[in-house]
């Protein structure tokens, strides 16, 4: 798999170079957003299969350069950042990235995220059970076909996995879905690390929707959806 590293620091990319060629990556390495975007150009070349963006790049930020990106391919990205706070990630992922590692992190924790994200955009994108018919809970409308979601008519821009998410719920709602199950079937892993963007998905959805009360935590099991009134 060729794997885009946009990283400005030379030692850190080189070193994770070195460990992601060990493990069958082609790497080709970036330092800084303008090299970034001119790598995905070439039309003949063989596509990314995911894309490692470091927030902290010396010419643009990088949530710009991953707003441009996401207009210019679908591949996978991952954010690099030591950006610890939730407000930060949900802005990441309402951009378009896919996942998001914080530093300083551990190799494998890395390697394990790529290889998830890189299996749930292999195929088809839609991951969610996904029936031929359109879901109405109040005044939220969930088109499963054309993967559309609008709030009292106005539609709401939602990333792939927040659809899939707010799908899976919307099913049964009122049926409290396991934070195992739903990482499961969204993200189709069982890796535990996957909880923390769990999380963050669902304080987007709430966002997004203006509906914070929509998907309830229980807490120690996992999430519900409760209908709201119409």
């Amino acid at each position: 798999m060729r794997l885009l590293l946009v990283e400005d620091d030379d030692h850190v990319a080189a070193a994770l170079s070195a460990v992601l060629a060990r493990h069958g990556f082609q790497v080709v390495h970036a330092r800084n957003g303008e090299e970034a975007l001119r790598a995905l150009l070439p039309a003949e070349k063989e596509p990314f299969g995911v894309i490692l963006l470091d927030l902290g790049l010396p010419d643009q930020d990088g949530y710009e350069v991953c707003g441009k990106i996401r207009k210019r391919t679908t591949t996978p990205v991952i954010m690099v950042t030591a950006r610890a706070d939730v407000r930060s990630r949900i802005h990441g992922l309402n951009l378009g990235a896919d996942d998001y590692v914080t530093k300083p992190y551990d190799t494998g924790e890395l390697l394990a995220r790529i290889h998830a994200v890189a299996r749930r955009t292999t195929g088809t994108e839609d991951t969610a059970p996904t029936p031929v018919a359109a879901l109405r809970l109040g005044s939220v409308a969930i088109e499963l076909p054309t993967r559309r979601v609008s709030v009292d008519g106005t539609e709401v821009q939602l990333t792939r996995k927040e659809f899939d998410l707010l799908a899976l719920l919307a099913q049964r709602p009122g049926v409290v879905f396991r934070r195992e199950q739903i990482i499961s079937e969204v993200w189709r892993t069982s890796w535990e690390g996957t909880g923390r963007t769990l999380e963050v998905h669902v304080a987007s959805l709430r966002s997004k929707l203006r509906l914070p009360a929509l998907i309830e935590t229980v807490r120690g099991v996992g999430y519900r959806l409760v209908a709201p009134s119409a």
